[in-house]
């Protein structure tokens, strides 16, 4: 197919909600390491990585080595029989969980599901229905996930499809804190508001809270160090569990550790994660305690989940990650970038804040600092900016005005350089055509 005539079938085939970047839709032919190629062969340094889901880049030869070798031996049989992949990776992920709690996994085909297996795990555990969920939060696209989601943007349906028993506490977005207040003065008051909700909005006794240890789709919102302690200890008070969503946190990306979790010294009760796992693959994760998992009594099926051949490329992610040290390298790499775009905000008064951790970082671009006023337009404007650059970047934010900014865990400082002068040099675009008015 031309690229004419695939932007033609996408326009009359797919569903109309399934939107692209861009004025024209990128239309992507293949991808390798850190760079992926249109249907013209323009090069392009992609640093959002399919949505935080190249974790050690496009079409990783050793990765892709051994999916070769288990697809022509073992494609599919379902969870109804047990294979060495399956149970091979459940035994890595074990391994590598904080605290050396979470040991028992349930897989099925991505974070949606994942979530959707920890809610109920929570459910059956406890004995209660209500859970917490965080404001700016994004846990999928299924009814449920979209009513635990704290976004209209992503709740489709109306309220007839939103699910009861859900109710959405502060989460800690110091740079527009609902309560007016600053970082540390404040006490956290967020994170202590968690209290009040519980007493006010829930039976008092809950099954649980999920959240994201930094909001993906929210902007990469980071939470100051206490946070998740307070909100945790809080809810297990009022018999509920922690269930981290780390589709977008896990397997490096935070930097030094395995979990973004672990940057907040919490062990949480379940972990959910997909995306980096199977670094391009189809993959959902929900590992929990023993208890928690024993306590999903019955029988259930999965009939993709685990499968051979994901599973193989789940675990060689996780082997190299370790193998290549690139949990320490996503710290270093991370620091570098950070003051990359640090230096980009002292020149660019469209940057209002720089935020993340390790190779998880954003810039949310405002029209006045002391307003912050959100810059949606500009943000737009901007990304059409990285496109003509030869730059891939994502977009998010509960106004539309972040720049989200994920590269494999094996980027070089080199790419990092590049990257940082094709931003500026998109960010000077900007500014020339608000100039121009």
């Amino acid at each position: 197919m031309t690229k004419e005539e695939i932007l033609l079938a996408n326009q009359e085939f797919l569903f109309p909600a399934v939107f692209h970047y861009y004025k024209e839709p990128l239309v992507v032919a293949r991808a390798k390491d850190q760079f992926v190629y249109d249907a013209d062969g323009n090069q392009y340094l992609d640093f959002f990585g399919g949505i935080l889901t190249i974790s050690v880049g496009h079409c990783n030869e050793k990765v892709n080595a051994q999916v070769h070798h288990q697809i022509d031996r073992l494609e599919h049989v379902s969870t109804v029989f047990a294979t060495e992949p399956q149970a091979a990776l459940a035994k890595r992920i074990a391994e590598v969980t904080p605290g050396g709690r979470l040991r028992k996994s349930f897989f099925t085909n991505s974070g949606t599901e994942a979530n959707e297996t920890a809610i109920l795990a929570a459910r059956c555990y406890t004995g209660s229905a209500e859970i917490i969920a965080l404001r700016h939060s994004y846990h999928g696209r299924s009814s449920l996930a979209m009513s635990l989601t704290g976004q209209s943007t992503w709740r489709l349906g109306g309220a007839g499809s939103l699910q009861p028993g859900i109710v959405h506490a502060h989460n800690a977005y110091c740079y527009r804190c609902p309560f007016g207040l600053s970082y540390p003065e404040c006490d956290v008051r967020c994170a202590r508001d968690m209290e009040d909700v519980i007493r006010s909005s829930t039976s008092g006794r809950v099954a649980g809270i999920i959240a994201e240890p930094i909001q993906g789709v929210g902007g990469f919102i980071t939470p100051p160090r206490e946070y998740f302690q307070i909100v945790a200890e809080i809810v297990r008070n009022h018999g509920g569990i922690f269930i981290s969503d780390e589709v977008q946190t896990a397997w490096g990306r935070t930097g030094g550790k395995w979990f973004g979790i672990e940057q907040y010294g919490v062990v949480p009760d379940v972990i959910t994660s997909a995306k980096g796992l199977g670094n391009g693959l189809p993959i959902g994760l929900t590992v929990a305690t023993p208890e928690v998992a024993d306590a999903l009594r019955g029988a259930t099926i999965s009939t993709f989940g685990g499968n051979p051949v994901v599973a193989t490329a789940a675990k060689a992610v996780i082997d190299l990650v370790q193998e290549e040290n690139l949990l320490a390298h996503a710290a270093e790499t991370g620091a570098y970038l950070r003051q990359g775009l640090e230096h980009l905000r002292e020149k660019h008064v469209l940057i209002g804040e720089v935020r993340g951790m390790g190779l998880m970082q954003a810039t949310e671009l405002v029209r006045d600092r002391k307003t912050k006023e959100p810059a949606a337009l500009e943000t737009a404007q901007l990304m059409e900016a990285t496109r003509e650059n030869r730059l891939l970047v994502g977009k998010g934010g509960v106004f539309g005005n972040v720049i989200r900014i994920s590269p494999p865990l094996n980027i070089r400082k080199t790419d990092v350089d590049q990257f940082v002068r094709l931003l500026d040099a998109s960010l000077a675009q900007c500014a020339i055509h608000a100039a121009a008015g």
